[in-house]
């Protein structure tokens, strides 16, 4: 997926580097450091110095010959391109196991995201509270996410049940989703879609170890 910002087309990868950015300088600031160099930035990812510089010139001038960035200021200023200088309200869909685990996570109301509404099918879930949020019939989520200002729904339900659901998300102006469920969603143009599948990370994992040993032999000819 790609965006356009200022005339250039901003990767997916370039995003999530900047996240990485943004915690690595989290970290950086609440250990002294008030300025990082471009290389020191790119040791804690991992990354080129020269990646680092490519990534922030997409967005402006940040950093000063001789000295590199001003911590605090650079991560103010990936945190305006991020969009999590403000707070945006959310819709959780599902309050089964995950959906509930979501509730608690506290670092999306530290990030800005605030889950307003929880929604759910199951007459049995309805009416309950969790974490002081009341879990509300889906079938009112048209008028629930306009009445609220809903921007971003994380979806956490069967995956019989995600792509009929995003429909309705859709229908409901909803334009920014999160898919927790185990499959992929069809959204039309100016929809965006982010997928969290852990069973396929934990298998990226199972890969690594079950073929460490082939990929030795081939790295040492």
């Amino acid at each position: 997926m790609e965006t356009t910002t200022n005339g250039n087309k901003i990767s997916d990868a370039t995003v999530r580097r900047l996240s990485k950015y943004y915690r690595s300088l989290k970290y950086a600031y609440d250990r002294g450091m008030r300025t990082i160099s471009s290389q020191e930035l790119a040791d804690m990812n991992n990354l080129t110095a020269a990646q680092v510089r490519k990534d922030l010139s997409f967005f402006g001038a940040f950093g000063r010959r001789g000295l590199g960035y001003y911590v605090a200021d650079l991560q103010r200023n990936i945190a305006r391109i991020l969009g999590i200088n403000r707070t945006w309200n959310v819709a959780l869909i599902g309050a089964g196991n995950i959906g509930r685990a979501l509730i608690d996570f506290d670092q999306f109301r530290q990030q800005g995201f605030i889950i307003k509404a929880v929604f759910d099918n199951d007459m049995a879930k309805v009416g309950n509270i969790y974490h002081g949020i009341e879990v509300k019939n889906f079938a009112d989520i048209e008028e629930e996410a306009k009445k609220l200002k809903i921007k971003i729904a994380i979806i956490a339900v069967p995956a019989q049940y995600a792509q009929s659901i995003v429909d309705r998300l859709i229908e409901s102006k909803i334009r920014a989703i999160l898919n927790f469920a185990p499959i992929t969603i069809q959204v039309p143009e100016g929809v965006f879609v982010r997928n969290e599948n852990m069973a396929i990370e934990i298998e990226a994992l199972s890969f690594a170890l079950t073929n460490r040993r082939e990929v030795y032999r081939t790295i040492s000819g």
